[in-house]
């Protein structure tokens, strides 16, 4: 932990992945408590900055992702973490929080998937 680049915050972005499916679920945050967490529990607790507090992924909506593999960029400065998920990973009920599509060529967003 001692080699991770923590924020001024003292966060570090962590980029969630299918383990199966390599979809790129969700963008979360930790804090070397949630880290650590993480890594006792096997299953992800990233940091809430809205709350202020741990927040254990699926806590409330049963929606849980176990850890299977940990990765460290080159810099140290952020984490992928792929897992097996049940349920939603989208607070939105959907499948991914990336379903929003950015139209280059008319520059506006469009929606990708609907909530299952």
């Amino acid at each position: 932990m001692a080699e991770l680049n923590f924020n001024s915050q003292g966060l570090i972005p962590v980029i969630t992945q299918d383990a199966t499916s390599r979809e790129v679920l969700m963008m979360a945050w930790m804090n070397q408590e949630s880290l650590a967490k993480t890594l006792e529990a096997g299953r992800m607790i990233y940091w809430s900055r809205s709350r202020q507090a741990l927040w254990a992924k699926g806590e409330t909506s049963g929606h849980v992702q176990l850890l299977k593999s940990m990765r460290i960029d080159c810099d140290g400065d952020a984490i992928l973490c792929l897992v097996d998920q049940t349920g939603a990973a989208c607070h939105t009920g959907r499948s991914n929080c990336f379903y929003l599509q950015v139209d280059l060529g008319n520059q506006c967003v469009t929606i990708m998937s609907q909530p299952q």
